[in-house]
């Protein structure tokens, strides 16, 4: 499903107010989520705060999970969970027991455990043992890559929820997410922004693309891609 708007901003507010509908409509007692750093997910965040605020809705049922992060602490200005919290978590008034951060100060395989543990431990699994997030959100970079999986799009099977990579782009070290969880989700948005993408994305969303978009597209039945690319 491609979605398309005019600019990133339309893109973030239209895609904040439909998950914010989406969540509402759901009403469960617990809702299990996975962020993704990138450029438009600043905006995305902040429109997301801002209309919990307007709406005076609450996110009181949602943990907070990450598709990937960049092995630096937690105050550093390329931390993924520093970009949630100051835009999202902080100013939404999230309660810490609902954030489940990746630990990017510890050793990568170290820290890649403790989340693959993290999530087991809160979100439930499916008959293939993997965790069924209700909603993962993605961006997609220049390469096609999603989360920390970068090409080539490398279908061996995961030995657990989340392992370390070393990037093709700095921070070279990070953990990312496994395909097995991004098949099982329930609900996958990928919000694609930014200049260079256009070649990456018409790859991705092709029958015979091989960009880590493009297999992802092709483990699920549906995944919404939001963009406001031509």
């Amino acid at each position: 499903m491609l979605d398309r708007f005019s600019s990133a901003e339309e893109l973030a507010s239209a895609a904040a107010e439909q998950w914010l509908d989406d969540l509402a409509s759901l009403r469960k007692p617990q809702y299990n989520v996975a962020l993704s750093g990138g450029r438009i997910s600043a905006s995305f965040f902040a429109a997301i705060a801002a209309r919990v605020k307007q709406r005076n809705a609450s996110l009181a049922t949602v943990h907070f999970f990450w598709a990937d992060e960049r092995c630096v602490p937690p105050d550093d200005p390329e931390s993924n969970f520093r970009l949630a919290w100051e835009k999202l978590l902080q100013p939404a008034k999230i309660s810490k027991e609902h954030v489940h951060r990746i630990r990017g100060e510890e050793m990568p395989a170290k820290a890649a455990e403790f989340a693959s543990a993290e999530m087991r431990r809160v979100v439930p699994i499916n008959a293939a043992s993997w965790p069924v997030l209700d909603m993962i959100f993605l961006g997609m970079g220049e390469d096609g890559h999603v989360a920390s999986l970068f090409p080539p799009a490398n279908p061996a099977p995961a030995s657990d929820i989340y392992f370390p990579v070393i990037a093709s782009k700095p921070p070279a070290e990070r953990i990312t997410i496994c395909y097995e969880v991004i098949a099982a989700a329930r609900k996958v948005w990928v919000l694609v922004s930014g200049s260079g993408k256009e070649t990456a994305l018409k790859e991705s969303l092709s029958e015979a693309g091989k960009t880590p978009l493009a297999h992802v597209v092709r483990l699920r039945d549906s995944t919404r891609v939001l963009t406001n690319l031509k």
